[in-house]
C-alpha cells in the first residue's frame, strides 16, 4: 500500500498504516522528526522499499545495519529490519554503532549494502537512515529519488528468504583498524568532547590506545543529551570545548557529533578552529607527504585551499564541490582526490590514509599523527602559520522544507545579475558560482555563500573576509539584506 503523507500520532491508523512525510527524503539520506514525520509502519515501508531497490539493481540481498545511541533508535532499526526481511534481504545487524563503523562494516563483512539508523547531528526527536550500495559511497540524489518513488508509490515487493543475523565483533575490529600499531612519540593531553552521544563509547578509547592523555568532557553515554546536542559545528559545543581546554591546560580538544562522522577542533589557546581551516592545516601536512595531490573542499569552505602559498608550493590542487557527505564522498572517489574537507566537520580521507568515507575517529587519529610529525609545533602554531582570514560559523536561518529550494532560487536570481557591478561589504562582486546555491566571489578574495540545507528546514549562510572582522560583518549584513527580501526566511540558529 502507498504510505499516507499525513502523520498523525495517537490515532488508530497511526498504529497500523504506514505514514511518511515526503519531505523526509533528502538529497543524500532520509531524515524525519519521529513520530511527527514518520511512524514505525512507515519505517517498515522504507525498509521494504530499500530492499526492493537492491533487488531492482541486481545487488546481492545482504545488508549491514546499525543504529546510533538514542532511546528510540532500536525501535526504528527493528522496524527497518522488518521491511528489509520482507523484501527478501539477509540483514547483518551490527548493533549500536557510529555511522563510520557501519561504513567500515561494509568492508569488514564484505557486505554489498549498508543502512545506518541515525539522526546524525540533529537534536533528539529526529531519526533517519544513511544508506549506500557502492562502498565507500552513500546514496546521492539519483538513488534517493529512486528510493522515494518506490516507497511513496507503494512499489515495495515482498520476497521470500529474508533473514536476520546478529553480528558481534565489528566494534572491536573497527577500533583495531583505526589505531593499528601507531603510538604517539610526543606527549599530548586532549579534551575528548562527545556530548554524551554515541561517540562516547569510541573516542576516549581510540585516543587512549594511541597513547594520548584524555581529559573527559561529557563522555558518559546519555541519550537525553543533558549538556548540549553533540554537534561540533555549533558554537555552544565549541565554546564548551574551549572552556575545557583552558581549565585543564590541554594541548587541544577534539569534539564529535551524534553519529561520530564529524570532528571539531579547539587549539591549545582555546581558539575554535573551524573545520575548513583545520582542513587546510591537514592539507598542508598531507601535501608535503603526498605532493601534487588534489583536495576537494565544499562550497562553504575557505578560499585558502586554492590560495594558500604552501599548498601551491606542494603542487596541491583544489576542487570546490557541492556540500553534503554523499556529494563529497562521490567527488573524492570520482576524481581520485587524496582527501575532501567540508566546513561542517566531515573529512573524507582516501587511500592510503583512509577508505574514503567520513569518520570523525579517523580524523582524530590523523590529527594526532600530524602533531606527532610536528613535535615542535602546538596546534595554535599550526593555525597561526596560515594566512589570516576571518570567517563566520555556519549560520542557518529558518526556511520551510517545502519552500526552501524555490526561495533559494529567487535569491540566486537576484544575486547573479550583480556580477561585475554589485558589491558585498564594499567589495566588488567578480563572480557568482552556482554549483550549490550562490557563492559570491569578491574582488579582494572574500566571499559570501547562501544555499539550501539538505537535511533541515533552513537556508545556510557562510561568509569570509581576508581583511578584517569588520569587513566580514559588512559582507554578511549585505548578503543578509538580499536574503531578507524573502518573507518566509526566519531567524538564524546562532550568531557570531
Amino acid at each position: 500500500m502507498k504510505p499516507l503523507a499525513d502523520v498523525t500520532p495517537n490515532t488508530w491508523a497511526f498504529l497500523r498504516d504506514p505514514m511518511i512525510a515526503p519531505t523526509g527524503f533528502r538529497e543524500y539520506d532520509a531524515r524525519w522528526k519521529y513520530p511527527e514525520g514518520i511512524n514505525l509502519p512507515g519505517v517498515t515501508a522504507l525498509g521494504l522499499g530499500l530492499g526492493t531497490q537492491m533487488t531492482r539493481r541486481g545487488i546481492e540481498p545482504r545488508i549491514a545495519v546499525g543504529n546510533d545511541y538514542r532511546d528510540y533508535s532500536v525501535a526504528i532499526k527493528n522496524a527497518l529490519i522488518l521491511g528489509l526481511t520482507q523484501a527478501g534481504i539477509h540483514v547483518q545487524d551490527i548493533g549500536p554503532a557510529l555511522s563510520p563503523m557501519a561504513y567500515f562494516a561494509q568492508f569488514h563483512l564484505d557486505a554489498p549494502a549498508v543502512a545506518m539508523v541515525t539522526a546524525s547531528h540533529n537534536p533528539n526527536g529526529w531519526t533517519g537512515v544513511k544508506m549506500g550500495f557502492e562502498r565507500p559511497l552513500t546514496h546521492g540524489p539519483d538513488e534517493m529519488n529512486e528510493l522515494r518513488d518506490i516507497v511513496l508509490n507503494g512499489e515495495g515487493e515482498a520476497k521470500p528468504g529474508g533473514t536476520w543475523e546478529r553480528v558481534d565483533g565489528v566494534m572491536e575490529a573497527y577500533l583495531d583498524d583505526l589505531c593499528g600499531d601507531f603510538q604517539m612519540s610526543r606527549k599530548l593531553k586532549i579534551v575528548c568532547a562527545t556530548g554524551n552521544g554515541t561517540a562516547s563509547a569510541f573516542a576516549p578509547e581510540v585516543l587512549r590506545r594511541i597513547g594520548v592523555e584524555v581529559v573527559p568532557s561529557h563522555n558518559e553515554l546519555d541519550y537525553t543529551f543533558p549538556h548540549y546536542n553533540p554537534n561540533p559545528e555549533a558554537m555552544e559545543m565549541l565554546h564548551d570545548m574551549s572552556a575545557s581546554v583552558k581549565a585543564s591546560g590541554a594541548d587541544l580538544a577534539l569534539g564529535f557529533d551524534g553519529d561520530g562522522d564529524r570532528c571539531g577542533v579547539v587549539d591549545d589557546e582555546g581558539e575554535e578552529i573551524f573545520a575548513d581551516i583545520m582542513g587546510v592545516i591537514m592539507a598542508r601536512d598531507l601535501s608535503r607527504l603526498y605532493p601534487n595531490s588534489t583536495f576537494v573542499a565544499d562550497v562553504k569552505s575557505t578560499g585558502l585551499f586554492a590560495s594558500d602559498p604552501v599548498l601551491q608550493a606542494n603542487g596541491a590542487k583544489a576542487d570546490y564541490w557541492k556540500t553534503g557527505h554523499s556529494h563529497m564522498k562521490r567527488r573524492v572517489h570520482e576524481i581520485g582526490a587524496l582527501a575532501g574537507f567540508e566546513k561542517s566537520g566531515h573529512y573524507f580521507l582516501a587511500e592510503p590514509i583512509g577508505r574514503g568515507y567520513d569518520c570523525g575517529m579517523r580524523v582524530a587519529v590523523e590529527v594526532c599523527k600530524l602533531l606527532d610529525r610536528n613535535p615542535d609545533m602546538k596546534m595554535s602554531d599550526l593555525r597561526k602559520a596560515l594566512p589570516k582570514v576571518y570567517n563566520t560559523p555556519t549560520l542557518s536561518p529558518y526556511c520551510p522544507d517545502l519552500e526552501k529550494y524555490d526561495t533559494l532560487q529567487r535569491i540566486v536570481d537576484r544575486i547573479v545579475p550583480m556580477k561585475g557591478q554589485g558589491t558585498l561589504g564594499g567589495q566588488k562582486i567578480v563572480d557568482v558560482i552556482t554549483v550549490n546555491g550562490a557563492r559570491v566571489m569578491l574582488e579582494n578574495g572574500g566571499w559570501g555563500l547562501v544555499r539550501a540545507s539538505s537535511n533541515t528546514p533552513n537556508l545556510v549562510v557562510v561568509c569570509e573576509s581576508p581583511t578584517s572582522q569588520e569587513e566580514l560583518r559588512a559582507i554578511f549584513e549585505d548578503l543578509d539584506a538580499i536574503i531578507r527580501v524573502e518573507p518566509n526566511v526566519g531567524d538564524y540558529d546562532q550568531t557570531f
